[in-house]
């Protein structure tokens, strides 16, 4: 009997090691349960045909690919097992005493699989050997007793060899469950370890590509070095900003070479002594660097490894920060220069009072003086006119202040404008034509100040046209902006003066300020739009002012 109970071991624990045979990484656990249900069902069939007895009662191990199968395969491998085993039993039941024994025996097993099979499938692999192990010897107390009270009615002795068949079979039974569980939840360890690596390789080597991604378009050079100079990294970058040797034409040639022989300048480049310090562990240096007036910085990082903190190579980061170095100069020059502004405007605030003081004393003496004399004191009331004009001007585009807003129609202000439009274009021997989308929506601005800019602009229109020439103004709105033209049919404006046009102080009339189109474009960007300038000599020249519409701001207009 010890014979065929060593033999029913191998053939209960058949569906493991064919399982082994079965797995591989590529597969993973794909068809596990329908692969696990079919071999413990060949493996019971085959466990019929080395049956040992006790007193006439059936031995054997078609229990253990019972138990691993529904275990392992879930509620449908149990159904479809407990009829595999239930058939092959009943063929060899003799007697009624057997019958109700194996009926306790398969009630106990069923009652106690579909309370475990969840709970067995969500456990530990530690848990699952002792939820194993305890199933199975829940059966042996079962089947022992079963055995037991056969034996009693048969009055049959239990001799020690019996007592020694019942101690084989039990440990069979325990080690070929606990043998099946282990093996497959050691598998299965592997499969998650196989996959964790998988995974930490792919991630890996996504962060690798990122890096070497943002290594490659970023625009700042970079190189790293190993600990013994090598190039490992480098990017595009690095033959604009490093300086590198024209027989180096790609990256990838600069890689392995080590970096004393990529510099045009060879030991007398600047990132020589960097990268040579940043090699013997010293700490992160910046250093800036002026190259054919271009200001780069220097940056080199020491690399150690992470588990020994040995230095195991270094980083170069070169950045241009010319464009930079000059916004900051030019923040600074505009603090100073709105500092000055600040101060001007407060003088020129305080220098009206005594003007308008002399401009009254001068028409006093003006009365007073015989008449040949008065056309100095004309011509000296114009100067303080003009130069009170000119203090209005700048005081106006000085002062920051808070406008005032109200929901209207840009066409509304420009018909208010027409009339003394009109005046002035007849006093010059020109003509007006004004044509107005109907479609404008209103918007939100201050009626005052858009009239100043617009009456600006229109009489410089003016002032740059010869007799019987012609002043248009038309508005458009569409794709959310109101836009209004004003052309004119004068002699253009020269390229060269034409970016110089919105400066303070800029003009080209013998008696301009200079301040009359830098308060439009004020103005114009106050009220959140812009002023764009279309012209060409000898064609005339175009003023676009043009205002984004939000929804919000946006309303109807009256046609």
């Amino acid at each position: 009997m010890l014979k065929d109970l060593l033999l029913q071991f191998f053939l209960s624990v058949l569906p493991v090691f064919a399982f082994l045979l079965w797995h591989d990484k590529e597969r993973g656990w794909n068809g596990f349960r329908l692969f696990i249900t079919v071999t413990s069902g060949i493996s019971m069939v085959l466990c019929l045909l080395t049956t040992s007895s006790v007193h006439e009662y059936e031995i054997d191990f078609r229990v253990v690919p019972y138990l691993i199968g529904s275990l392992y395969g879930g509620y449908r491998a149990l159904a479809a097992l407990t009829v595999l085993y239930a058939g092959l039993r009943m063929t060899t039941i003799n007697n009624m005493e057997e019958m109700y024994g194996f009926l306790l025996y398969l009630v106990v097993f069923l009652v106690i699989l579909l309370f475990l099979i969840g709970p067995f499938q969500k456990a530990a692999a530690t848990k699952k050997e002792k939820i194993g192990v305890s199933i199975v010897s829940i059966l042996l107390v079962v089947l022992i007793s079963i055995i037991y009270v056969l034996m009693s009615q048969a009055d049959a002795p239990w001799t020690s060899t019996v007592s020694f068949n019942v101690l084989m079979a039990t440990i069979g039974l325990l080690l070929a469950v606990w043998l099946s569980i282990y093996i497959i939840e050691g598998v299965k360890e592997k499969q998650q370890l196989h996959d964790q690596v998988i995974q930490l390789s792919a991630s890996y080597l996504n962060e690798v590509e990122k890096l070497q991604q943002f290594i490659d378009k970023a625009p700042i050079a970079v190189m790293i070095v190993d600990r013994d100079g090598r190039i490992t990294h480098v990017n595009e970058e690095s033959f604009r900003l490093l300086g590198m040797k024209e027989s180096f034409t790609s990256v990838e040639e600069l890689k392995k070479q080590p970096f004393g022989r990529v510099f045009q300048r060879g030991e007398d480049h600047a990132c020589m002594p960097l990268l040579e310090q940043a090699l013997d562990g010293m700490p992160t240096t910046t250093v800036p660097q002026m190259e054919e007036d271009a200001m780069l910085l220097y940056t080199t990082v020491t690399l150690r490894d992470t588990s020994s903190h040995e230095v195991a190579g270094a980083a170069l980061i070169a950045q241009d920060v010319t464009e930079l170095s000059q916004l900051r100069d030019e923040l600074g020059r505009m603090e100073r220069l709105s500092l000055v502004g600040q101060m001007a405007a407060s003088i020129t605030h305080e220098i009206r009072n005594p003007m308008a003081v002399i401009r009254g004393f001068v028409q006093l003496i003006q009365e007073r003086s015989p008449q040949s004399q008065h056309e100095y004191f004309r011509i000296i009331m114009e100067e303080l006119d003009r130069a009170n004009l000119i203090i209005s001007d700048f005081l106006s585009l000085a002062q920051n202040r808070e406008l005032k807003m109200e929901l209207a129609s840009i066409n509304t202000t420009i018909n208010d404008l027409v009339p003394l439009l009109h005046a002035d274009s007849n006093l010059r021997g020109q003509s007006l034509e004004v044509a107005l989308c109907k479609d404008v929506p209103l918007m939100r601005l201050n009626d005052r100040e858009i009239k100043q800019m617009l009456l600006n602009i229109a009489r410089n229109g003016m002032e740059a046209m010869e007799e019987k020439g012609i002043l248009r103004i038309k508005t458009d709105y569409r794709d959310g902006e109101i836009s209004v033209y004003i052309s004119d049919e004068g002699a253009g404006i020269p390229q060269d003066k034409l970016k110089h046009m919105f400066e303070p102080f800029f003009t080209t009339k013998t008696r301009g300020t200079g301040l009359g189109l830098p308060l439009c474009l004020s103005i114009a960007e106050r009220h959140g739009g812009r002023i764009d300038v279309q012209t060409a000599e000898g064609q005339g020249t175009t003023f676009i002012v043009t205002f984004n519409i939000t929804q919000e701001d946006a309303g109807h207009s009256n046609p």
